[in-house]
This record gives C-alpha cells, structure tokens and sequence, in this order.
C-alpha cells in the first residue's frame, strides 16, 4: 500500500525502457501515521501562532483521532465485487453520500470523545461532548448524513466538529483497505477516487522519482491522488492562474486563484519544508484564507473541521 504523504515511487506507464517514470495516481494513507503527523505538525505550527490555543485543540483533536486507529480502527469491508462495480463506472467505491456506513464509526466517536481531556476546553465545547454523549444512534446518523451532504444548520456545528473527525478516522481507515492497483481516477479529477471528496490541500512534493508532482489530499478519507499542475482544480482553466501568499511568508503554503472562476486552492511546497502536512499546514494558514477571500475568491472547497451551518435548519 503506498502511503498519502509518503514520496511517490513511480511506475513505469511505457515499454521496459529507460524513460521518464510517471508518478502513481493514487496513494492511500496510512491509518497508523496520517493522524499522529498531523498532531506532531500542529504541537510545532502552534507554538507563537495567532491562534495557538485553537491548533493547540486542533492538535489534542488529532491524537484522539491517533487513539481511535490504533486502538480500534474503525472501518467499513466492501467486497471485490461492489469495488469492481464501483470503479468500472467511474465512481468512489467509499462514496461519502452515499455509503452505507457501519456502526463502527459511531464506536469510534464514543472512543474519540473518551481520549479528548475536555476539562479545560470552552464551555460550548464542553456542552458539544456532552450532547453527543447523550444522542442515540438515530440522532448521530442524522448529524453525519447532514455532514456529508452539506445540510449542516448553525446548531449543529458544534458537535458536528466531533463527528467530523470521526468520519475522517472510519473513512481513512476504510479507504486503506482497498487495494490501490484496483482504483481509477474518477472523470471529475478534483474529487477523490476513494470517497469522492473534495481536497483540503494539494502538496507538491519535492522528493522521489517524480518531484513537482501535484498531489491533491482528500478531506476526508486521506486519500491522495495525481493531479495536473497548473490546471484550475474548479474549473479546468489554465489562462488566469496565479499564486498568492503573505508578504514576508516563506511560501511554504500558497494559494493557486483562478481568475476565470474567482475560486482558488491551497498548494503546499515539500521543498520548502519537507515536514510540510496537508492538514496541519492548512489550519495553521488560516490568514492567507482571509487574504485571498478579501480579495475575492472563494475557496473550492471548504476544510471539514471549519464548519460553518446554515442560518436555518435543514428538514429531516
């Protein structure tokens, strides 16, 4: 299994002669590594930061997530034959709207607010915790299916940052059980090929035998997959691209705007810092989100851990 994070390989795509090797389409995560290098990344991105206390939580959140794939790991077996079916129709075989979800996950929402010291969190946080401590299942199912299918309403958020995290461990740990030689990209190449999920981020990695390859990392099940650079992952354009980041940043993370359909995407550079985590690197930027909002772009897709509901409920 090759692992999202990890310096691609490469595979040979021609005749078995020396040539260019092209990069591997899809890598899946690591259940075992993807969270606790997040956590890692964030205790050090933290430190100083403008918003140190909240990646500070963002941190205790992700060793939590670390505690659930390693002591129970949550996931979903789907048989060769629904995976076969799935990926010869060019879709996720793990569709994140419309998987049929194992219970499973909601154990490990039980085990991940069980690892999560809430003594001194706030006090809505505190009340979130309790809350789904006290739902039953019905109520959870409801509150992950208004999760993944954007129907989020502005009461919901709270809690929902809890049950997103344990959505990210059963689909991670459920997506590394596929077999990747198995998988194709899907037709809409900014979405997963596991899950069908949007990116957080994309890293441009700096090492193996490809460096420069783009790969974009998904929300959700941590998968990561090849994809074009200097393309607009929303709207396919190449003409009107540019990067932005902060002035005086070492441009570690910067953003890919699109002038063709005013949106833009994060893009990560391992060579200018090898440490550099797809998910701790785009909490800990949240400024250069503001900038280029500011400026008048809006992001493809949002990060699932920054929730924001709808201003009226959604009707079960």
């Amino acid at each position: 299994m090759k692992q999202a994070g990890a310096p691609p390989e490469g595979k040979w795509t021609g005749p078995a002669h020396a040539g260019v090797k092209a990069p591997d389409p899809i890598l899946l995560a690591d259940p075992s590594r993807r969270f606790a290098a997040t956590a890692q990344r964030l205790g050090k991105l933290s430190a100083g930061h403008p918003l140190e206390p909240w990646l500070r939580f963002m941190a205790v959140l992700a060793r939590a997530q670390h505690a659930v794939t390693t002591e129970s790991a949550p996931a979903a077996t789907l048989s060769a034959e629904i995976v076969t079916r799935c990926v010869d129709a060019r879709l996720p075989p793990l569709a994140a709207d419309g998987h049929h979800r194992d219970a499973q996950w909601r154990d490990g929402l039980a085990l991940l607010l069980e690892r999560i010291d809430d003594s001194e969190l706030p006090q809505a946080a505190q009340d979130a915790i309790e809350q789904l401590r006290n739902s039953d299942a019905v109520a959870l199912e409801k509150l992950a299916d208004r999760f993944l299918r954007g129907g989020l309403t502005a009461a919901d958020t709270g809690a929902a940052v809890f049950v997103a995290a344990a959505l990210q461990v059963y689909f991670t740990c459920s997506a590394a059980r596929l077999k990747v030689d198995t998988l194709r990209l899907l037709e809409e190449r900014a979405l997963c090929p596991c899950c069908g999920s949007p990116s957080v981020a994309g890293l441009i990695t700096a090492t193996g035998i490809t460096p420069g390859t783009r790969y974009l990392y998904c929300s959700l099940c941590s998968a990561a997959w090849n994809h074009v650079r200097a393309v607009c992952i929303t709207c396919g354009g190449t003409r009107h691209l540019s990067l932005r980041t902060i002035e005086g940043d070492p441009g570690v993370v910067q953003a890919e705007t699109c002038d063709d359909c005013h949106t833009y995407a994060k893009l990560l550079y391992q060579l200018k810092d090898t440490q550099v985590d797809p998910y701790a690197d785009d909490l800990a930027s949240l400024g250069l989100d503001m900038l280029v909002t500011e400026a008048g772009y809006a992001r493809h897709a949002p990060n699932p851990l920054l929730l924001v509901g709808e201003s009226e409920a959604v009707a079960d």
